[in-house]
C-alpha cells in the first residue's frame, strides 16, 4: 500500500492507520501514487471485463470484493453527444466505480466497523460491498432520502441512520463516528481511494473510442468525485503518452443549490459565503459545502472548462426527455443532458463531441413530480 498525503499541507499518513483525513487540517487527503506503465488498447484483450482490467492504474492489486462493476455501455443520444449508461452498474449508480475501492481498502485493514455518510447512492453502494465483504456497516444519511435508497441500504443488511437536516449535518454526524476507535470511514470525498476508482469511467471511454477521448465530459458536481476522477484519469492518460490532449470538463450543478458555479463565475479559489441551499430535485448534488471545492475549482479551470447550471423545470424535462428515449434515469442523474440537450450554454465554444454520464438508476428515485 502506498501513503496518503496532504495537499494543503503535506502531512503524511500511512494508509494503514484509519485516520480519515489531515489531522493537522482536517481537509481530505490525497494518494501518493504513480500509475505502472504498460497500459495499452492491445494489452486488454482477455482481461476481467470490469474495471479492473486496467490493473495497471489502480491503487489495489486485486478485486477482493468485486460485483463486476464497469465496462458500462456508450450510447449515442444526438450526433454529438453520447451517454455512458453508469445506471446499469451492480446498485444502479456509477458510486460502485469507488465504493469497489474503498471496501476492497477496508477489507485488508480489517477494521470493526465500516462508517458511511450519504444522499443515497454512495451509501447503497458502501453498504451492497461492505455485505459482499462481510464487514459490519453503519449508513448516515439525510432523513428525507429516498425512500427506495434507504430501502436498498437496509435490505444489503447495514444500519440505517436518517440524521436531521441537510446532507451537511449527515455529513458531521457520519464524521463523528469515524473519530471513534476501530471505525473505518469509507468516505466517497475524505479517502482519494474513491477518486482512483471513479477515474475508470474515463479509461474505459479511452479504450471505447479506440484511444482517444471526447472534447468534452459533462459531469454534474456536488462533492466532485465523479468529476475529479476525470480529470485524474486525464491527466494519467496524458503522462502516459496515450492521448495528446485532454478534454475540456463542463460541470453541472442544480441551479437551486451551486455553491462551486458561483465561486467559479466570481473567479474565486475557493467557496463563497452563501445563502442556505433551497430544495432540488438532484440530491445527489446538493452539496453546499464540498470539502474538496479547491480542487474541484481548479481542475475544471485547468482543463479550459466552465460550470452551467440547471433549473428545476430543467431537470425534470430532462428526465422525461430520456425516459422517451428509453433511458430510465434518476433525477440528479439528467443533470448533464438538461445542460447539454440544447447545446452547452454560453462561454463554450466549439463544443464538439461530448459525452454525458447517467450516474443513477430512476428506480432510486422514481419520475419528479
Amino acid at each position: 500500500m502506498t501513503t496518503y498525503h496532504c495537499p494543503r499541507d503535506g502531512t503524511r499518513s500511512a494508509v494503514s492507520a484509519l485516520t480519515w483525513c489531515c489531522p493537522v487540517c482536517r481537509g481530505p487527503w490525497d494518494l501518493d501514487f504513480t500509475p505502472a506503465p504498460g497500459l495499452a488498447l492491445n494489452a486488454l484483450s482477455g482481461r476481467a471485463n470490469s474495471l479492473w482490467r486496467y490493473e495497471e492504474i489502480l491503487p489495489l492489486s486485486a478485486p477482493s470484493v468485486s460485483l463486476g462493476e464497469g465496462r458500462t455501455p456508450l450510447v449515442p443520444l444526438t450526433d454529438t453527444v453520447s451517454a455512458k449508461l453508469d445506471h446499469l452498474m451492480p446498485t444502479l449508480s456509477f458510486k460502485d466505480r469507488g465504493a469497489v475501492m474503498l471496501v476492497g481498502l477496508a477489507r485488508r485493514l480489517n477494521p470493526e466497523r465500516v462508517v458511511a455518510d450519504s444522499s443515497g447512492n454512495a451509501g447503497t453502494s458502501i453498504a451492497a460491498y461492505c455485505a459482499r465483504a462481510g464487514l459490519p456497516c453503519t449508513v448516515y444519511v439525510p432523513e428525507g432520502t429516498s425512500p427506495k435508497k434507504t430501502e436498498q441500504i437496509r435490505a444489503h443488511g447495514a444500519r440505517l441512520v436518517a440524521v436531521p437536516g441537510d446532507r451537511e449535518a449527515t455529513a458531521l454526524a457520519a464524521r463523528a463516528a469515524a473519530d471513534e476507535p476501530g471505525a473505518f470511514y469509507a468516505s466517497h470525498v475524505f479517502n482519494p481511494y474513491f477518486l482512483h476508482g471513479t477515474k475508470t469511467y474515463v479509461y474505459e471511454l479511452w479504450e471505447d473510442l479506440g484511444g482517444r477521448l471526447p472534447d468534452t465530459l459533462a459531469v454534474p458536481v456536488g462533492n466532485g468525485t465523479l468529476l475529479l476522477g476525470a480529470a485524474l484519469a486525464s491527466a494519467e492518460l496524458h503522462a502516459l503518452g496515450l492521448i495528446a490532449s485532454r478534454p475540456r470538463l463542463i460541470a453541472v450543478q442544480a441551479e437551486a443549490v451551486a455553491p462551486l458555479a458561483a465561486a467559479f463565475h466570481a473567479g474565486a479559489d475557493d467557496l463563497l459565503p452563501s445563502a442556505a441551499a433551497a430544495p432540488t430535485l438532484a440530491e445527489g448534488i446538493a452539496i453546499p459545502r464540498p470539502p474538496r471545492a479547491r480542487q474541484i475549482l481548479a481542475a475544471v479551470r485547468g482543463s479550459g472548462g466552465t460550470f452551467l447550471t440547471v433549473t428545476e423545470d430543467e431537470i425534470r424535462g430532462a428526465q422525461r426527455d430520456l425516459a422517451a428515449r428509453g433511458f430510465y434515469v434518476e433525477t440528479t442523474g439528467v443533470a448533464c443532458w438538461a445542460a447539454v440537450r440544447d447545446g452547452l450554454g454560453q462561454g463554450v465554444d466549439r463544443p464538439g463531441s461530448v459525452v454525458v454520464p447517467l450516474c443513477g438508476a430512476g428506480l432510486k428515485t422514481g419520475m419528479a413530480g
